[in-house]
């Protein structure tokens, strides 16, 4: 299914009125909360990778045994993090 599909049904489910003022209060009071914590958590998980991966981009921080055991469990983040540490930074970035 597509993602307009689950919405949709996620509309219907929810229902009318109270389901409008449901979504406008959570809009109002804590979406931005929520997108804060979610950018917190990526930059620590970016900066946990970059503490114990950092040889891959030269920067030897923990000694490779620390790092070859954390391995397994940063394979699945490796490629997003070289891809966002090696990006080029603008000062718009910054603001977002």
């Amino acid at each position: 299914m597509t993602e307009e599909k689950l919405e949709k049904k996620a509309r219907k489910k929810r229902g009318g009125l109270f389901g409008f003022f449901k979504d406008f209060t959570y809009g109002m009071a804590t979406h931005g909360m929520a997108r804060h914590a979610l950018k917190t958590r990526s930059s620590m998980e970016h900066l946990f990778i970059l503490i114990t991966m950092g040889d891959m981009l030269g920067l030897p921080i923990l000694p490779p045994y620390y790092s070859l055991r954390l391995l397994p469990y940063a394979v699945p983040q490796i490629t997003t993090w070289k891809r966002r540490m090696l990006r080029e930074k603008d000062f718009v970035d910054s603001m977002y």
